[in-house]
């Protein structure tokens, strides 16, 4: 597989301009730059070597060659359905099935989205790691961000920090909320000594979740939420924070009685795509469960 390469076309707009200054302007940090410089990778006009010093002018070409990236020698790659909705050479979108988790863990060392995303790499020959950008709980559904390359899951980062990737998320919580939208703002940080389980705490960090109530059913409501910030398990942990456990969430509050996970669904995600300089927006259907749950306790009994 060729190397991961960078090309851009110099205008009149960056004519005369460094080199280093023109690569800094387009992500590529220091670090970056040091790795290529001492890793076996290259910066070339017109497909010549030069160095970050040179002077641009307009008509050249411009390839940032990156050195080959170490691949997962811990992690196996393993063969299983993906449903990709989206794969460029840079990026993929993947609808993650409840029950599958993102990453691997001391619980789950295998059979995980990374160790599928490992073997289709491999069978693309695409020398990487995998680069989850948008992880989602084990038993969450719906859309996940990756990146092929960490110079591009730098690129995705830096773009989520200042609000270019969003996701809208839908939830069936118990309780019929009364307020047609809103907005939770309550810190979050670990509950006593667990490694998991979080809860809203004055010494916690952050955390902001806005809401719309889609639906009203009886005894549950179908939410539709977007997060400013990002905490683990920050909806699971708002929702019960306001009396509204998602359904199925036992961690949380929540029964099992009408499904076996937290009904929790990535329905929407929008990103401003770094190399396509233009926003892309994907949706995926909920999953048989919650649609059920949903029709279930629609056709029951009308809320009061």
């Amino acid at each position: 597989m060729p190397p991961f390469t960078m090309t851009f076309s110099i205008d009149e707009q960056h004519d005369g301009k460094l080199l280093r200054q023109f690569l800094q302007e387009n992500g590529i940090s220091r670090t970056a730059l040091t790795d290529i410089k001492f890793h076996g990778g290259a910066l070339l006009i017109d497909g010549r070597p030069v160095t970050v010093r040179h002077v641009l002018r307009a008509g050249e070409t411009l390839s940032v060659v990156f050195p080959p990236e170490r691949t997962s020698d811990w992690m196996d790659p393993e063969e299983m359905p993906l449903h990709i909705v989206y794969e460029d050479d840079y990026i993929l979108v993947v609808d993650k099935p409840a029950g599958l988790a993102t990453i691997p863990s001391r619980h789950h060392p295998g059979g995980t989205l990374a160790n599928g995303l490992l073997h289709h790499y491999r069978r693309q020959r695409l020398d990487s790691t995998v680069h989850i950008v948008t992880r989602l709980d084990r038993d969450t559904s719906g859309l996940v961000l990756v990146a092929k390359h960490r110079h591009v899951h730098h690129l995705l980062s830096t773009l989520q920090q200042k609000g270019k990737v969003a996701r809208t998320y839908e939830a069936i919580c118990h309780g019929v909320m009364v307020d047609d939208e809103g907005t939770i703002d309550a810190p979050i940080g670990r509950r006593g000594d667990s490694i998991i389980a979080r809860e809203v705490r004055e010494d916690g960090k952050p955390a902001v979740t806005h809401f719309r109530v889609l639906e009203r059913l009886h005894g549950y409501t179908h939410v539709s939420l977007q997060l400013e910030t990002g905490r683990t398990h920050q909806i699971r942990v708002h929702l019960a924070y306001v009396g509204h456990p998602l359904a199925g969430d036992d961690l949380y509050g929540g029964s099992r009685e009408m499904i076996d996970r937290q009904a929790l669904h990535s329905r929407q995600l929008s990103f401003f795509h770094p190399f396509a300089r233009r926003w892309l927006t994907f949706a995926a259907p909920l999953p048989g469960d919650m649609a059920h749950l949903i029709e279930t306790v629609r056709s029951s009994t009308t809320p009061t």
